[in-house]
């Protein structure tokens, strides 16, 4: 979103196209997996505090739900668009198959920016949001989460409204929610948790100890946060983190070259990600331009926060040094800039494949709030540590098998999964 000219949607496409050619999909598969099944835009009308009427843009689109009822976040964001949203649901519908999780690809999304709201009126927008869409989502049908600019008391509000409108408990129509209200224990960990185990397995392969590896994150929302603090417990140093200031909302990047200490960065930083510069440089960070996170001279890179990040014009600014790229983030990496790194030998651990533990989580909560039965922190992190894992193994097995890029060997087996059910059901 931070480039008016890229478009993600046609990223999304293209990557299938290509995947849909080596796979020789029939046609009839190939142009159903292509675009999504349905997608809703309205309007929200809400009443500020001022008591003024504000309308704002909603979405939900559900790209495929052969596997299972789709699954997708809703994102908070000025510069959201509908072909942002239609990507990241056909990013979910592969996310969920990769992962080999009974689930198809949704995404939400509403067009606004939450630091300008009081907590008031966000309450009001979700429940708008939710008597839009509510004839259209369920447990069994559609289930949203968190997602950019989003958090569990989004969610909790956006319940509330679907349980009120239905007049019975629905806990497992969205994940995300409070620990306590339907919440599942590991959720906060889970997508940069997800990052690391399968960042863990890519170093093992690689014959590198993760003790001797630095790495510069994008982003410090909570994706980011629990990434450098997993990759520090596994003995590896992050050196930069790139965010928006939360003050003027212009993107920094904070460096400590032995190391940034997360729990002392989470004391200076707002519900958004945002660091409070001023108090970073009293701590003794090297306050840098956002964009110097790609520049910094480690082993790993981790994009953790929007798409369209590394392009094929800043690849050049990479370091010869860096061996792994971890996409925390969704649809990072353009596809020109990734056949720079294919030719640079950069391993590359694909968005849909790293940071599938979010939505891997989601599901492990969705299947709790709907038996009312609630595992310990360990048994989810457990069960999340062995998902991952058993996918990477996959992809990097038949990246391996058939000397495929990374991406694509996930992609293979992703689409691959889809297709079969779609064909199974008799949809093409």
């Amino acid at each position: 979103m931070s480039d008016n000219r890229y478009n993600p949607y046609e990223t999304a496409q293209a990557q299938f196209d290509v995947i849909a050619g080596m796979l020789e999909l029939e046609s009839g598969i190939r142009e159903l997996l292509r675009r999504p099944l349905r997608e809703y835009h309205f309007t929200i009308p809400v009443r500020m505090d001022n008591g003024e009427v504000k309308v704002f843009q909603g979405f939900r689109v559900q790209h495929n739900d052969a596997r299972g009822p789709a699954k997708g976040g809703i994102r908070f964001h000025p510069e959201e668009t509908a072909d942002t949203v239609r990507a990241l649901a056909m990013w979910m519908t592969w996310k969920c198959s990769v992962v080999d999780i009974p689930l198809g690809g949704g995404k939400g999304g509403v067009i606004c920016d939450p630091r300008s709201l009081t907590d008031r009126e966000q309450e009001r927008l979700c429940r708008g949001w939710i008597r839009q869409i509510s004839k259209d989502i369920g447990p069994n049908r559609d289930v949203p989460a968190p997602d950019v600019m989003t958090s569990a008391k989004h969610m909790l509000w956006m319940l509330d409204e679907f349980e009120t409108i239905n007049g019975e408990r629905l806990p497992g129509v969205i994940t995300g929610k409070p620990v306590g209200m339907g919440g599942s224990l590991g959720r906060k960990e889970a997508t940069g948790f997800g990052v690391i185990y399968t960042l863990r397995e890519a170093l093992k392969e690689l014959n590198l100890k993760p003790e001797n590896m630095t790495a510069s994150i994008q982003g410090f929302g909570n994706v980011a946060q629990h990434a450098v603090q997993l990759f520090r417990e596994l003995g590896g140093t992050v050196s930069a983190i790139s965010c928006w200031d939360h003050k003027d909302c212009n993107s920094c990047t904070y460096v400590k070259k032995d190391g940034i200490n997360p729990k002392e960065l989470c004391e200076i930083t707002d519900p958004y990600g945002g660091i409070d510069k001023e108090k970073a440089a009293d701590m003794n960070y090297q306050v840098l331009p956002g964009d110097e996170w790609i520049n910094q001279d480690v082993d790993i890179l981790i994009p953790a926060a929007l798409e369209n990040q590394i392009t094929a014009s800043n690849m050049q600014n990479i370091s010869k040094r860096v061996k792994v790229i971890a996409e925390g983030a969704n649809g990072p990496t353009t596809p020109a800039a990734d056949k720079i790194i294919s030719e640079k030998g950069i391993f590359v651990i694909p968005d849909f494949l790293a940071n599938a533990g979010g939505v891997t989580c989601s599901y492990f909560e969705q299947v709790q709030s709907n038996m009312n039965y609630f595992w310990e922190k360990e048994e989810v992190l457990e069960k999340l540590d062995t998902k991952m894992t058993s996918a990477y193994k996959a992809v990097s097995g038949l990246d391996r098998k058939r000397k495929l890029y990374m991406r694509d060997a996930a992609y293979v087996i992703a689409i691959n999964r889809v297709a079969e059910a779609v064909s199974a059901r008799g949809w093409a």
